[in-house]
């Protein structure tokens, strides 16, 4: 008889939590962070039970960080444009 093992639903679920912190704006934060938490709780998982979706785990657990990042990075650009913009210096001669 052969043994089918089933995969991990927290990779599946860390892999799409992971994608949508990429593409939703400021939120995106939130997502990654919850992401990072699946993916390592799905490895634990699979450790223990001999699951598959190691590689889902990864790939959202990368997907996370990366998302993550690219917020941060947009934060940050709002902010340089917001407080370059409402300086409001005007420098006449």
């Amino acid at each position: 008889m052969s043994e089918k093992n089933q995969t991990n639903n927290n990779s599946v679920i860390s892999l799409t939590v992971g994608i949508l912190s990429l593409f939703i704006p400021f939120i995106g934060v939130i997502l990654g962070i919850i992401g990072i938490v699946f993916s390592r709780k799905a490895v634990k998982q699979i450790d223990k039970t001999n699951e598959n979706g190691r590689g889902l785990a990864t790939a959202g657990l990368i997907c996370s960080i990366v998302g993550i990042i690219l917020q941060v990075f947009m934060v940050l650009g709002y902010v340089a444009f917001f407080s370059i913009t409402s300086s409001g210096t005007v420098i006449s001669g």
